[in-house]
Parts: structure tokens; sequence; C-alpha cells
């Protein structure tokens, strides 16, 4: 297939997913508390998602790159996020993280509420720190165009040590509440 034609259907799987995932979203969100009724239950279904969510991201970085190489003119523009993936991956990566915090904190009210929103963030650092750094990476080697399937076992695994300390976390603050 030339490069062309895979970007084009890259694109297209891409949207599909993406539908897919809006639909995911709202299943994960709606039934998450449920969930942590069985805790190797909890880590299997966060890590799932977290695995879907990298994926997707994965997947449209590598549709950019191809846009970008294929369809874009050789100018600088059009190259800046390519040509400086580091700063864009830790910019993606904490924009995606500060979203993912906004929506766990509207988990309870169903909007967002201030007084609790400091709460949140402090309780999911740990978590999010460990996220956003396989985000970063899962970013940074799609635009460099150096992911590899090592590379990629080694951020889920990242992911997975994230979905086993969140439903510690999960735990203990049961535990305690």
């Amino acid at each position: 297939m030339n490069p062309k034609t895979r970007t084009v259907v890259l694109g297209l799987v891409f949207l599909l997913l993406l539908l897919f995932a809006y639909f995911e979203n709202g299943t994960f969100f709606g039934t998450v508390g449920n969930v942590f009724e069985n805790a190797p239950l909890a880590v299997f279904y966060l890590f799932v998602h977290n695995v879907l969510v990298v994926s997707l991201i994965l997947l449209g970085m590598t549709f950019y790159v191809g846009l970008v190489f294929n369809f874009m003119p050789n100018r600088k523009i059009e190259y800046v996020v390519i040509n400086n993936p580091r700063v864009f991956a830790f910019v993606f990566s904490l924009m995606i993280l500060f979203l993912s915090i906004l929506r766990a904190s509207m988990l309870v009210y169903g909007q967002v509420v201030v007084n609790t929103l400091v709460f949140v963030i402090l309780l999911s650092t740990p978590v999010a720190v460990i996220e956003g750094y396989g985000i970063y990476q899962t970013i940074k080697k799609t635009l460099q165009r150096n992911m590899t399937t090592k590379s990629l076992l080694l951020i889920y695994a990242v992911f997975f040590i994230a979905a086993l300390i969140e439903v510690g976390l999960v735990y203990l603050l049961k535990a305690f509440v």
C-alpha cells in the first residue's frame, strides 16, 4: 500500500475508533464505581481503558505524522510538531491529564466542584505522573517515528502499574472514609 493510501485508511480507522471511544468512555465512567467492588476486575478494567486511550493517541499521532509527510508541503510551519516532539508530547500530556482530572472530579456531583478539585488533584497526582509519563513516551516515540514493539510493551506496562496504584489508592481511601 502506498503511503498516501495508508494515511487515508489510517485516518478513517482513527475516526471510526474515535467514535467507538466516545461510547466506551461513556460506559466506562457510568460503570467504574461498580467495578471497584472487585479489585482484580478493577485493575483489569482500568488497564484496558487506559490501553484503549493510549492506543488511540498512538493511532492519532501516527495518522498525523503520515498526514504531514504525505500531504503537507515541506515548510517549517507544517513540521513544527514533528521537529519538536518532546515539547509537543509534554504539552499534550499535561492537557490530557488536566482534562482527565476535571472529568474525574465530575464523577460524584456531575459537575466540577472547586472545593473538591484540590483534593482530587492531590489524590490523583501519583497516578497522573505515571500515566503522564506513558502518554509522553507514546507521543514522543510516535512523532520521532521510532516506536517499537518493545517500546509499546513498556508503555503498556507503565499503564498496568498505574492501574494497580490507582486501585490501591481507591481501596486505601475507602478504608479511611
